[in-house]
């Protein structure tokens, strides 16, 4: 009887160990605190769009799908491993959105914050990948830009795609790039 019980266990932990391969952050637990969800903010793109507004001109065809369809997503539950609408996780989100818009990325956090250009903190403008360090070493998280500080992004176990703000303490401190990946 031992030898089932033990052959049982093997299999839930290899099971465990592939449920967890493709998740973002490493499929590790969030670390506390962990931020609650805050009540979305949405910002409407084109309002006060005017030919003197230089963002104006970042709200192209490719940003406004991708902003749309990130905002669209809002309340799809977190999925370890998922990357369609029964569920997601950040990089699968990230993957999913940009492929909605015709621009595929890469499925891994680590990959995607590989490709694009840098973009200094503040200067991020809608469709930018911003990245985070939160359960291990480097980027393992990633969200979508929205505009100012606020960004769409699926964020863990316990949570749905929903809009957050790098001000929080928490991001904020975890923050470790922005990259533009084409969306121009």
């Amino acid at each position: 009887m031992a030898d089932h019980k033990r052959a049982w266990l093997a299999l839930l932990g290899a099971l465990a160990l592939l449920l967890s391969a493709g998740a973002c952050a490493s499929g590790r637990p969030a670390p506390r605190p962990f931020p609650a969800p805050a009540p979305p903010k949405v910002r409407n793109p084109s309002s006060g769009s005017t030919p003197d507004n230089p963002a104006a001109t970042e709200w192209n065809a490719l940003t406004q799908q991708v902003v749309r369809t990130a905002m669209d997503l809002r309340g799809v539950p977190y999925r370890n491993g998922g990357s369609d609408v029964r569920g997601f996780d950040c990089s699968g989100f990230t993957q999913y959105v940009f492929a909605q818009a015709g621009r595929p990325l890469p499925r891994e956090t680590r990959e995607q914050f590989e490709i694009g250009t840098a973009v200094p903190r503040g200067e991020q403008q809608p469709g930018d990948l911003i990245f985070f360090t939160t359960t291990a070493p480097g980027a393992s998280h990633v969200a979508i830009a929205l505009g100012g500080d606020e960004f769409v992004h699926a964020p863990s176990s316990r949570g749905v795609v929903r809009v957050e703000s790098i001000a929080l303490p928490y991001w904020s401190s975890r923050l470790i790039g922005i990259r533009r990946v084409g969306v121009d």
